[in-house]
């Protein structure tokens, strides 16, 4: 209860603005670090509810802070729990992109050249935790562009995070990180290219490779394997209202730019098999 009280005190009014960023060397920022003691049941999910309902009431946070908080935890939670009982036992093994590349090593080191992975790989190597943007759209994004095994991501998370157990573990990743259960639980693959990590983070400042180049020696390999992905798993999705504009762009680029980025993209994935992204 007094960590729920800090979080309302400290970070709950700027939650609603800041709940997507992500800062180096920052573990915190506006997030409430009660993932762990919800699941556990040290709070129960109502608990927490009318606390912060409270705040709202009380005009000690603003509206979209307080939405945005309630609706993670009655929304979302929920429907993660909702999905789980539903879906297994059968959840547990989908891979419907038939993906089946190994996890490299250092997402137990925390040890790569690639700057948003090694800074959101940290934290969990150093406290079993990060945020939902880390764990989404940089490393989910990093192992579904990478075409890495499902049930080997899942099992990363269940052993590495202290707010890990199957029923919320199975859905966000399986479901929502790699889509590789083909839509039960959402509409469209959550993928994204360097340009969305450098608009969320200061992450791409201090890398080594360049977030606006795509097929260079340098390049951020978000790039060519996000254009990869859309163009491998086109019959899927070129039908998909949300992911429209992406394949219009896709139509647009010429052959030759389609061979560069799909070469690209497959020595790419040769070089995390030879361990082109670890560093000592």
């Amino acid at each position: 209860m007094q960590a729920l009280h800090r979080f309302i005190e400290e970070r709950l009014e700027t939650f609603g603005t800041y709940q997507d960023a992500m800062l180096t060397g920052e573990d915190t920022l506006s997030h409430s670090l009660l993932s762990a003691v919800i699941n556990l049941g040290l709070l129960t999910p109502e608990e927490v509810i009318r606390q912060v309902e409270a705040a709202l009431e009380e005009q000690d946070a603003p509206l979209n802070a307080v939405e945005g908080f309630i609706r993670q935890i009655l929304g979302w939670r929920e429907y993660m729990r909702a999905v789980y009982l539903a879906e297994m036992p059968d959840y547990a093994s989908v891979n419907v992109l038939r993906h089946e590349a190994d996890l490299p090593d250092f997402f137990w080191t925390g040890k790569t050249n690639m700057n948003c992975v090694a800074e959101s790989l940290r934290p969990v190597v150093e406290h079993a935790h990060n945020h939902h943007i880390q764990r989404l759209m940089v490393l989910g994004n990093f192992a579904n562009l990478f075409a890495i095994s499902p049930q080997q991501t899942a099992d990363w998370f269940n052993e590495m995070y202290i707010d890990a157990y199957d029923w919320v573990v199975l859905p966000n990743v399986l479901g929502m990180a790699l889509h590789a259960d083909g839509g039960t639980l959402s509409t469209k693959p959550y993928i994204a290219s360097a340009n969305y990590i450098h608009k969320m983070s200061d992450y791409c400042k201090g890398c080594p490779f360049h977030q606006k180049d795509l097929l260079g020696e340098d390049a951020c390999p978000f790039n060519a394997l996000y254009w990869d992905f859309i163009d491998r798993h086109e019959k899927r999705f070129a039908d998909n209202q949300r992911m429209s504009m992406m394949y219009r762009q896709w139509g647009k680029r010429d052959a030759d730019s389609k061979r560069d980025i799909r070469k690209k993209a497959k020595a790419l994935r040769k070089q995390l098999q030879d361990g082109a992204f670890d560093t000592p």
